[in-house]
């Protein structure tokens, strides 16, 4: 597909959406009206599940989510499939690519690689496009990868079926073709967006999810020094870290996302409101960062003793309440396309 464009963007899902909908013809598409427009922002603690042997921890919403609801909300229509058979799933998509069709493909990156191998753990959640095939390796654009790489049949085969937690089943996607999308259904699209994202960090009814799924971990973090010991605590600690900064532009990385999505809603809903608001973002973006540094340094045993886990929850309480108040004031903003 000579006429492809790779676009390189912080996190993958975001990027394979904003890539296929701009060889829509949607010019206007950017990695933060992508995010926010699919409500992305998110924050679940699953107790019970265990991803390399730590608390099972996500920033963002489910793998496939941003790209449905973003087209959603946009009136596209799309396709969207998973497969029992690899022979099926790699028959569907040799058709599609041959059409000239881009597809989004949902994969585990241990066994990615092009990824340098300190980034290569057992994660199902990774998304990259296939967009051509030449012989025997399939043209691959990732989006948190600089330039265009390869795979073989058996290395694609290999990630597209990848096993564990979100196990991607030869999950692949793609827009079907979009028609004018209007300044009216941009607007409508960016507040149902904004809408749709309050509701799931402040309504769900459950300890484990949103502003609440923060606390709950704050909660966690209290116990695990004298529950596990100290090693095997500053190893769940050094895993929120891996989910926290590297999987994807991770916890802090999110927010500062969701506060450009704001800068630019503003300007496209002409509603200078929201600017404050994004500054609260910024702010919890950046205590993020500060609660990754500090886990880190028990992580790695500069810091370990009760005091230091309970100010790794401090900080975290601390940002589930910078949260709601954002969010509360998006509630409040009663916004009109």
């Amino acid at each position: 597909m000579k006429d492809f464009k790779h676009i390189q963007t912080a996190h993958c899902e975001n990027g394979v959406t904003v890539n296929l909908l701009q060889r829509q013809g949607l010019d206007f598409m950017t990695e933060p009206l992508a995010f926010g427009i699919g409500s992305g922002l998110f924050y679940i603690h699953i107790p019970f599940l265990k991803v390399n042997k730590g608390p099972a921890i996500s920033f963002r919403s489910m793998p496939g989510a941003i790209f449905k609801r973003t087209c959603k909300m946009l009136e596209i229509d799309v396709t969207k499939k998973k497969f029992s058979s690899h022979e099926e799933a790699q028959k569907f998509l040799d058709a599609e690519i041959q059409k000239g069709h881009p597809v989004g493909c949902q994969v585990g990156v241990f066994h990615l690689m092009y990824f340098p191998k300190a980034y290569r753990f057992h994660f199902n959640a990774h998304n990259l496009i296939v967009y051509g095939k030449e012989g025997d390796n399939y043209l691959i654009s990732d989006p948190i990868m600089e330039e265009t790489t390869t795979l073989t049949t058996a290395e694609l085969d290999k990630v597209r079926f990848a096993k564990g937690p979100l196990a991607p089943k030869g999950h692949l996607y793609y827009p079907n073709e979009a028609g004018e999308i209007s300044d009216e259904i941009l607007r409508k699209a960016i507040i149902k967006g904004i809408k749709h994202n309050t509701r799931d960090m402040m309504h769900i009814p459950s300890r484990r999810l949103g502003g609440k799924g923060i606390n709950y971990t704050a909660s966690q973090i209290r116990k695990w020094r004298s529950k596990h010991g100290e090693r095997q605590a500053g190893l769940f600690l050094g895993q929120i870290v891996r989910m926290q900064e590297e999987i994807g532009t991770g916890g802090g990385g999110f927010r500062f996302l969701y506060a450009a999505f704001l800068e630019q809603a503003s300007e496209i809903l002409q509603d200078d409101r929201l600017i404050g608001i994004s500054e609260q973002f910024t702010k919890a973006g950046d205590m993020w960062r500060d609660s990754a540094v500090q886990m880190a340094g028990i992580y790695k045993g500069r810091i370990t003793s009760q005091k230091d886990f309970d100010h790794s929850a401090d900080i975290m309480n601390e940002i589930s309440a910078v949260e709601k108040q954002a969010f509360v004031a998006l509630e409040k903003l009663k916004l009109r396309p």
